[in-house]
C-alpha cells in the first residue's frame, strides 16, 4: 500500500501547498508565526482549505512539531459515460479500472464521453482538476 503522508515541521509549510488539517488533506492559503514567549516555543497558525469539502480549516501547532502533508498522485483518466447528478463513470488509463466520479459544476458544461480528464488521487479519494 502507497504511503498517504509525509511529515514536515510545521515551520516549513507553505502558501500553495498541502497540509493535513483535521484528517483532511487541505491547500494552504496561509500562514503567521509568532513570536516566542518567555516560557513557550513560537507557534504557527496555518490556514487552508479542503480539497473535498471546500471548507476552511486552522491548524494551530508549535513551530518544531510535526505535521502531517498529503502524497498527492496525478492520474489521467477517460470519462466513458455520465451517472447522472453530476457523477461520471472514468477510466484510469494507466490500469484501466473504472470508478464513478464527482465532476465539478465548472467542468460538467466541457465534459463528454471520451474526453480526457485530470484527477488528483489523495488518501484513497479522487477528484478531477481539469478537463482536458
Amino acid at each position: 500500500m502507497p504511503e498517504e503522508y509525509t511529515v514536515i515541521e510545521a515551520k516549513e509549510a507553505r502558501e500553495g501547498r498541502y497540509i493535513i488539517i483535521e484528517e483532511d488533506p487541505c491547500r494552504v492559503t496561509s500562514i503567521s508565526i509568532s513570536k516566542p514567549g518567555k516560557h513557550g516555543e513560537a507557534k504557527a497558525r496555518i490556514e487552508g482549505v479542503s480539497l473535498f469539502t471546500g471548507k476552511k480549516k486552522t491548524l494551530l501547532s508549535p513551530t518544531g512539531h510535526r505535521v502531517k502533508v498529503p502524497v498527492l498522485k496525478k492520474e489521467t483518466a477517460s470519462a466513458v459515460a455520465d451517472v447522472g447528478n453530476g457523477k461520471w463513470q472514468l477510466m484510469d488509463m494507466e490500469s484501466f479500472e473504472t470508478y464513478e466520479s464527482e465532476i465539478p459544476a465548472e467542468f460538467r458544461s466541457k465534459i463528454q464521453a471520451g474526453s480526457e480528464v485530470e484527477v488528483q488521487a489523495v488518501m484513497g479519494q479522487r477528484f478531477v482538476q481539469r478537463v482536458k
